[in-house]
């Protein structure tokens, strides 16, 4: 019932077909005739009234081939075909909805493995009750047994456990966890049970981020509908002439009908979203979750890509290497004052100086008042006075004689005041990720033809971190609205990359935004176009990568479908091909061309351009980071 509901003219053309043939088997072929005639001309009107408003919109779309059909083969008394002709224009949308169904397998697989109940203990007690995964509670003890899905985001209590993540990251073998270890929810739990603190709700959890990015995903309509209407005007010209003179020089109006049974512009309607579908699936089996299939068309042919530098060509994980006290403050003073301070943001570089402070056994204190300053730094009301912490030429506002500091490749630093006073600085050293330089130059080899960074970090240490990766063209020091404006002066389409949520507003201004998401903040992964969910930044070259093939495979559909049909047009002009067999043919053409465009599904038989090896590893969700240090 439900597919009678969704697909009636489907129904309603079998149950006519079947009195059709009833009649003529009971020696009434006018009746047949009449029947199938009102019944494929009351079709062919239906669909004309959506046809025409859509030329009214100015959408010229592929239906007047069918129309014409339709209305050609009832005026010579084709009306069997004018039947099949029905069938396969209302059986077009249920056919693209199966083979979207196949392609969108891998998308939905993750909705499936969602978890419903979690195991929590009672109190201090060893007892477990099962709740739902709504009610769990930040703090609450979870029992998490073996081969189960870890419900929400937490830290590791039991001694060591085997995890396995393929499904957030697209890594196959299994993560080795310790004791304070995250644990992301989504992920398997190995071979025995553990037990873990719950640090989330289900709706700020890893595994809710994905599901959510997924049923966008999933909801999205390719739109490279428009690519095969960009193709309907020609086709239909074309098809019309063919008819046109089949029936000039044979001077049988049959024969305009039966050249353009199989004219029938199905592959194209087809073929094109299931390729976007399948491209998109095979994407989310690698850990690249695309929003949707524009993204895919875009993405295939961008010119111009741009990195952020903090988490994205870096490690993005900074460790502390120095601190340098000035003014009569000793270095624990100050160390101790930034960690305070820094306690109150999320970005990385304020994560690395607490857990510095931690290490030298230094305890944060709290503040009685705090305040963020976006992509600059932090004001802390604080026992010891009003501390500073962040970029120099925000912490000179706040103090005199904050000197420069000359930093190497890889290092950044953070400068603090102490009330008033220039307190010292903190120095931090942020490694080069291992594949940047061969991602960069796969972006190259792709089609991109510049590749730049685009980074709030000082400009010394931005030049040295491109002069490793080969980048030549640097802006430093910009904030959020400056990235948007140089993104506004390149070559389109182009590609930014970043992490984090001052890279939001230019993820959201390219024509690509790709976030590295699976540690970066959520600003940034809902904002972007593509989300990479492990931390590797190998993976946004491969999302190119199966762009490009995903076009490659929907436009030889769609010219699969097109040769088709004119060989098919050709063979009908000479006679060759009578219209009820026309009409069947062409379902063959419509299976081919769908069956091609599920090749991307697949790799392919290997990319003649060079992908640089895979080189993150997993990455444990984070807050929504506020950058308010230097190196932003």
């Amino acid at each position: 019932m439900e597919a009678i509901r969704r697909y009636p003219i489907v129904f309603a053309t079998l149950v006519v077909a079947t009195v059709v043939v009833l009649l003529l088997l009971t020696g009434e072929p006018t009746a047949a005739q009449w029947l199938a005639s009102a019944f494929a001309l009351g079709v062919a009107a239906f669909t004309t009234v959506g046809m025409v408003k859509d030329v009214m919109r100015g959408h010229w779309g592929v239906d007047i081939l069918a129309v014409t059909a339709i209305v050609a083969t009832v005026s010579v008394g084709e009306y069997l075909a004018s039947l099949v002709i029905v069938l396969m224009l209302s059986g077009g949308e249920a056919l693209e909805d199966y083979a979207e169904g196949r392609a969108r397998r891998e998308l939905t697989s993750l909705l499936a493995r969602s978890p419903q109940t979690a195991h929590r203990y009672l109190n201090s007690t060893a007892e477990v009750v099962d709740v739902p995964v709504g009610e769990v509670r930040i703090g609450d003890t979870l029992l998490v047994r073996p081969a189960e899905v870890v419900p929400v985001d937490g830290d590791l209590t039991s001694a060591e456990a085997a995890m396995d993540q393929s499904a957030l990251t697209g890594e196959s073998l299994p993560v080795q966890l310790t004791t304070g270890d995250r644990l992301l929810s989504g992920s398997v739990n190995g071979g025995k049970a553990l037990t873990m603190r719950a640090t989330a709700l289900v709706q700020d959890s890893q595994y809710q981020r994905i599901i959510s990015l997924v049923e966008e995903a999933s909801q999205s309509r390719a739109p490279l509908v428009r690519l095969a209407d960009r193709y309907a005007v020609p086709f239909t010209v074309g098809s019309l002439l063919i008819a046109g003179l089949a029936w000039f020089f044979s001077g049988d109006p049959v024969r305009f009908a039966e050249v353009l049974v199989v004219a029938t512009p199905c592959p194209l309607l087809i073929a094109a979203p299931v390729a976007f579908m399948g491209g998109m699936s095979r994407a989310a089996r690698s850990g690249i979750i695309v929003k949707n299939g524009g993204t895919l068309e875009k993405l295939s042919r961008a010119r111009t890509v741009v990195f952020d530098k903090t988490g994205t060509l870096t490690q993005g994980q900074p460790s502390l290497e120095a601190v340098n006290p000035e003014n009569g403050w000793s270095g624990d003073d100050v160390l101790s004052a930034a960690a305070s301070a820094e306690q109150y943001s999320t970005h990385v570089l304020a994560d690395s100086v607490r857990q510095a402070a931690l290490q030298r056994g230094l305890t944060p204190v709290e503040a009685t008042h705090a305040s963020e300053h976006a992509t600059n730094g932090v004001v802390a009301e604080l026992p010891v006075g009003t501390v500073v912490v962040g970029k120099r030429s925000f912490v000179a506002g706040f103090a005199d004689d904050v000197p420069a500091v000359p930093l190497t490749g890889g290092h950044v630093a953070v400068w603090v005041a102490i009330d008033g006073t220039f307190a010292g600085t903190l120095i931090l050293s942020d490694r080069l990720r291992d594949n940047a330089t061969a991602t960069v130059e796969a972006f190259r080899s792709m089609g991109a033809s510049e590749a730049m960074m685009v980074t709030g970090d000082l400009r010394s240490t931005a030049d040295e971190i491109a002069a490793q990766v080969g980048l030549t063209r640097v802006h430093a020091d910009a904030l959020p609205a400056d990235k948007v404006a140089i993104l506004a002066t390149l070559d389109k389409p182009v590609i930014m990359i970043g992490d984090g949520v001052n890279d939001a507003p230019a993820l959201a201004a390219a024509d690509v935004g790709i976030a590295m998401g699976a540690r970066g903040s959520t600003a940034a992964s809902e904002t972007a176009d593509v989300v990479i969910m492990a931390d590797d930044l190998s993976r946004t070259a491969h999302a190119m990568a199966i762009s490009q093939r995903t076009m490659k495979v929907a436009l030889e559909s769609i010219w699969l479908g097109i040769a088709l049909s004119v060989g098919l047009m050709l063979v009908a002009a000479f006679g060759f091909l009578p219209a009820i067999v026309g009409a069947a043919t062409q379902e063959f053409v419509d299976l081919a061309a769908i069956l091609n465009a599920l090749r991307a599904l697949s790799a392919g038989r290997g990319s003649k351009h060079p992908l640089p090896p895979s080189g993150g590893t997993v990455a444990t969700p984070a807050d929504e980071p506020v950058r308010s240090a230097a190196g932003v």
